[in-house]
């Protein structure tokens, strides 16, 4: 008995350090310093789950969730998936690759717009469907731009918080996720775009 006892006083530990990490992720992507090597145009997206939206609601580290489930918590694309490409204003990112489509808009004031959605596959209840995902009444997040000296080129990084999704096929509001999705990434050399 003895045994168990300590077994399951060393899980309870392990859980504990493993939810201390999970809460110390930062949500905002580290910035692009001048000194690294250039490697533009690039871009990564990730869109982060809440953890109530994970199997187990999160509980069990990522990869052991992976191997028992095949899930992960995080989902995104990035400047080498099939169809990527881009292009950035002062006031707005378009991002996308086969299947993904993220527009950002602000207001001119980093305070992010209406209009900012992100199109996305996703299998919900084992029926891969595609989502429409928009911020809620208020939105919250943000988006910055820096120009590149001497070129028409803009890198930054963004954040943004998506809690209203919709069925694209069908139009209708579905009840998921649980709570906001949150979307962050980093981009580095994209040129000016037009809309």
């Amino acid at each position: 008995m003895d045994g168990m006892k300590k077994l399951l006083i060393i899980i309870a530990l392990a859980l504990v350090a493993y939810l201390v990490v999970l809460r110390s992720r930062p949500d905002e992507p580290a910035a692009v310093s001048d000194s690294e090597p250039s490697r533009s145009p690039w871009f990564e997206v990730h869109v982060v789950r809440p953890r109530s939206a994970l199997p187990l609601f999160g509980i069990l580290p990522e990869p052991l969730t992976k191997r028992l489930l095949g899930e992960t918590g995080d989902l995104g694309f990035d400047y080498t998936s099939r169809g990527a490409g881009g292009s950035v204003g002062h006031d707005r990112l378009e991002l996308s690759a086969d299947g993904w489509e993220l527009f950002i808009e602000t207001d001119g004031e980093e305070s992010i717009a209406p209009a900012t959605r992100l199109v996305f596959p996703l299998a919900l209840a084992g029926k891969e469907q595609r989502l429409r995902c928009r911020p809620a009444e208020r939105a919250t997040g943000y988006l910055r731009t820096t120009p590149r000296a001497g070129a028409d080129e803009l890198g930054g990084h963004f954040l943004v918080k998506l809690a209203i999704c919709e069925n694209v096929a069908t139009g209708k509001v579905i009840e998921w996720p649980p709570a906001p999705l949150t979307v962050r990434g980093s981009f580095e050399g994209l040129r000016r775009g037009r809309r």
